[in-house]
């Protein structure tokens, strides 16, 4: 193998001059510390029949969706994410509205918080300190103190604590604290395996060359949907390429069409996360639509979630995909931490 497809610890520093390897790498102490931090916290339990909105952008937002996808049928009242300047129109004060900034300074999280004041919802804030944590404080509001230091991408593991207590904490659904622990000893293994320490040919090494020069589309199902799309955002912002990302069985009645003109078009591949508790029929679609597209995809993979419950299976799948994002990075060659097309808009957007 030649140095530069090697994915050992030494060749990934050279590249990740960040280091945020070590950050994936701390996922379980991560899982570990959210729950403590949402307990200093002191958040009262207080009954939200109007449901749970989480209010967040980005890698603030990406916590809540996949909190809400661990729960699944167990979510007894509605979950809704709000990824704008505002509140699903249909938010009643009865709801609790927790709007999660990591910055504590973005825009649209911060107008949903307005707007959920105004309305007369309960609030709760997940931050690590800006004009959000101000205004909070300033106004009684309780809030859950992340730590600083993270790219708000890397922070998943404290977002996703934060919806799943906050849900169980608004009787939105039951706590699943003790799933949560479970998780954090599986991720340790996981870790060690799929690590820079481990085996060169280990799983998230061979999908990340597998994938390497190529546009990955990434289709997942229930419990894998918001994995999916957070594999295509981690791609997108570590490895700074385009990807994309669908859910299944949706793709089948359009996607699937398009990659008649793939090959010719460029190197696409595809990955399907699936679980054990998908529907069988859509077990059945990633077979038959991996196969009809195989031809035309530079590479195919079917990777499945891993552990009991379904915290400890999904948190599997986000760390695998964490770690082919910077595995990919390395290997095109590029630190995985800057993002300097986003602080570019965002400074465009605070001028205007």
């Amino acid at each position: 193998m030649s140095s530069a497809r090697e994915l050992t610890r030494e060749a990934i520093e050279r590249v990740d001059v960040s280091r945020m390897i070590d950050d994936v790498l701390a996922f379980p102490e991560q899982l570990r510390d959210a729950l403590w931090r949402v307990e200093a916290a002191g958040l009262a339990s207080e009954d939200a029949p109007g449901g749970l909105v989480i209010a967040g952008m980005g890698g603030s937002a990406i916590g809540g969706a996949l909190a809400r996808a661990a729960l699944g049928d167990r979510a007894s009242r509605p979950i809704v994410l709000a990824r704008d300047y505002g509140l699903p129109p249909w938010t009643t004060p009865d709801a609790t509205v927790l709007c999660a900034s990591y910055s504590g300074n973005t825009e649209e999280t911060l107008a949903a918080y307005e707007a959920a004041g105004a309305l007369g919802t309960r609030r709760i804030v997940a931050t690590t300190g800006g004009k959000l944590a101000e205004s909070a404080r300033a106004d009684g509001v309780p809030v859950i103190p992340l730590p600083g230091g993270f790219l708000p991408r890397v922070a998943v593991a404290y977002l996703l604590v934060v919806g799943l207590e906050v849900a169980g904490l608004c009787g939105v659904a039951p706590r699943v604290h003790l799933e949560i622990d479970v998780a954090a000893a599986h991720a340790e293994q996981l870790v060690a395996e799929w690590g820079p320490d481990g085996d060169e040919d280990n799983l998230a090494k061979a999908i990340a060359r597998g994938l390497h020069g190529t546009i990955p589309q990434i289709a997942g199902s229930g419990l894998t949907a918001p994995i999916a799309y957070r594999w295509k955002s981690q791609i997108n912002e570590n490895v700074k390429q385009p990807a994309f990302s669908h859910e299944l069985p949706e793709l089948d009645h359009n996607e699937i069409v398009g990659w008649e003109g793939a090959g010719e078009l460029g190197r696409f591949s595809a990955v399907f996360l699936a679980d054990s508790d998908l529907h069988p029929r859509i077990q059945q679609r990633i077979e038959l639509t991996r196969g009809l597209i195989a031809s035309q995809a530079a590479a195919t993979y079917r990777v499945e979630s891993r552990g009991e419950h379904q915290t400890e299976r999904l948190i599997s799948l986000v760390l695998l995909g964490d770690l082919v994002s910077i595995y990919m990075a390395v290997l095109r060659g590029v630190d995985p931490s800057p993002i300097d097309v986003l602080d570019r808009l965002k400074g465009e957007l605070a001028r205007s």
